[in-house]
């Protein structure tokens, strides 16, 4: 229950964050394709908000069912 709720929190709450850094990062460094940790930690942050929102859509859902 904890990890589902970290989860929802972190999409709610650092996806912008998320996405900005990400994108600053791989747009602003010239040879992206060397640096395979900083595109897997992208990608690691985009599953993680994608993770979350699923699970909030699911609870929203439920909730709307009730």
């Amino acid at each position: 229950m904890f990890i589902r709720y970290t989860l929802s929190w972190v999409s709610q709450n650092l996806a912008v964050p998320f996405w900005a850094v990400g994108h600053l990062h791989l747009s602003l460094k010239l040879d992206i394709y060397q640096d395979i940790h900083i595109i897997l930690a992208s990608c690691g942050m985009n599953i993680i908000v994608a993770i979350g929102f699923l699970l909030d859509y699911k609870d929203y859902k439920a909730q709307r069912t009730e």
